[in-house]
């Protein structure tokens, strides 16, 4: 008799514990589900679009990621004054013994390299851009140019890591996967978070690009982005294998969800139905993707606006135009990497090569949204990880240079989505070395990105180890709140 009451005790304690899992699991999911479980609801209650604190500005985002760190002495930053200080020695006062990277670290100068290149001033800002970047140089009076960018991070794999996650260690969610996790997906058939890998024309190695800078980290796995690939299928496995029709692969999946249900009710572990979700978002792709990649629709004149390379996959501009489509289907988060940046050396060789790259296929994607009526609502977002140096690594001549990584102040531009165009927002020093008004950390600039898009950064947040773990760390960060109209 107290063999069966034992029996019936701890049978009694497991359907509890059971239970009571599967009721925190189901809680958890519904909390990850904002937009998909409660837009509906708050849309015909007139309410604010779900995962939002306030009325955003922005829909979507496009994030046009130059990794290796572009010169902003070379783009954007202009100093004039550098011209009659060439090869002269950086002086310590500017430097101030901060941080340099071992690659310069050793050197027993540290001439001054100004930039070989004109520039010109454009939009009602007068904002100063290179001739590298004559595109660009046409929608100024649509950029919002932030000369201040700051970050802690010197090499590239911790800098990369900290814009992209907020934080320099790897395992943290990123900008993309906060943006799913609290806004949910606009578009059922398509990822709510899409990243694309461009080709360069530099003619050098390039840093590594990881998953883990569009990962999810201790968010749910669906919320990570999909990387879309250039060649063969899209997305990995996205056809049949011979043999298997669509029919066929509606049962297996069928069959699956419903084991994976059953082992939901048994455990109340919120991943399968992450799980689930995925297997299904993975069957509507079969559809919805080849009719996202067919630009057969796209008429001559806006493969003349994007360029001759936005026929080619996997470029650059080919991207960019696959981007506004994306954008047009209501993908939350578009992210595009364009690597080679990275100009130690050779820079005058290198630059103009990335810089036709990159220049007239994203001066297009602002104007392309522009014209049809998309760019109030649609973020645009260029830059890198860092800048670069005004002094040169190795060695130095007129005509050639390089420059070593710096941390202390670079530029990036914003457009669309709340943002003010025509802007130029901070000051840097003669030397392009320290800021001297107006400076902004890459978490204020996460935090504006999260503000465009109806976020209060303080706000969104997920509990793990112990902590409301934030996109933008536990340090103050504020909105740029001069760029914003």
């Amino acid at each position: 008799m107290n063999s069966l009451q034992s029996h019936l005790d701890g049978f009694n304690r497991r359907q509890f514990l059971e239970r009571s899992l599967w009721s925190v699991g189901a809680a958890a999911l519904s909390s990850l589900l904002p937009a998909r479980m409660l837009g509906a609801a708050a849309s015909s209650a007139g309410a604010l679009p779900a995962g939002t604190h306030f009325a955003p500005r922005a829909k979507r985002i496009i994030y046009l990621f130059m990794s290796g760190a572009p010169s902003q002495l070379d783009l954007f930053d202009y100093k004039p004054k550098m011209a009659d200080l060439f090869d002269k020695d950086l002086p310590e006062t500017v430097r101030m013994g901060q941080r340099l990277t071992t690659m310069t670290s050793g050197q027993k100068r540290f001439p001054i390299a100004p930039s070989k290149y004109r520039f010109q001033q454009y939009g009602p800002s007068g904002a100063w851009i290179s001739e590298l970047l004559p595109h660009t140089a046409k929608v100024a009076g649509d950029l919002a140019f932030i000369r201040t960018v700051h970050t802690e991070a010197i090499n590239h794999d911790p800098a990369i890591t900290y814009i992209q996650t907020g934080s320099q260690l790897p395992g943290k969610p990123s900008l993309g996967a906060w943006l799913a996790y609290g806004l949910g997906s606009q578009n059922r058939n398509l990822p709510t978070y899409v990243v694309l890998n461009a080709t360069w024309s530099a003619k050098r190695d390039a840093q590594a690009l990881y998953g883990r800078l569009w990962g999810s980290g201790f968010l749910s796995s669906e919320y990570q982005g999909v990387n879309l690939r250039s060649s063969g299928d899209p997305v990995l496995y996205l056809s049949n294998p011979d043999g298997v029709t669509p029919g066929t692969r509606r049962v297996m999946l069928d069959g699956l969800r419903s084991l994976n249900r059953h082992r939901f009710e048994q455990t109340g572990d919120p991943e399968i139905n992450s799980r689930i979700s995925q297997y299904e978002m993975a069957f509507r792709m079969q559809s919805s993707v080849p009719d996202l990649t067919d630009l057969g629709t796209e008429p001559e004149s806006i493969f003349e606006l994007y360029g001759p390379d936005s026929r080619k996959p996997g470029t650059f501009a080919y991207n960019c135009l696959l981007a506004r489509r994306m954008a047009e289907r209501d993908v939350r988060c578009i992210q595009i990497f364009h690597r080679g940046w990275d100009h130690h050396g050779d820079l005058p060789r290198d630059l103009p090569l990335q810089c036709h790259d990159i220049d007239q296929p994203a001066a297009a994607l602002v104007s392309d949204l522009k014209q049809r009526g998309m760019l109030d609502d649609t973020l645009v977002v260029w830059g890198g990880e860092f800048g670069r140096t005004i002094y040169c690594q190795g060695g130095l001549s007129r005509d050639n240079y390089g420059r070593d990584h710096h941390p202390r102040c670079f530029t990036m531009w914003m457009a669309g989505g709340g943002v003010k165009g025509g802007v130029v927002h901070g000051e840097t020093d003669e030397f392009s070395y320290n800021i001297v008004s107006d400076p902004v950390h890459i978490n204020d600039l996460n935090a504006t990105i999260l503000h465009c898009m109806g976020i209060d950064h303080e706000r969104l947040s997920f509990p793990f180890m112990g902590l409301n773990q934030r996109l933008t760390g536990v340090e103050p960060a504020s909105v740029i709140r001069g760029i914003l109209g």
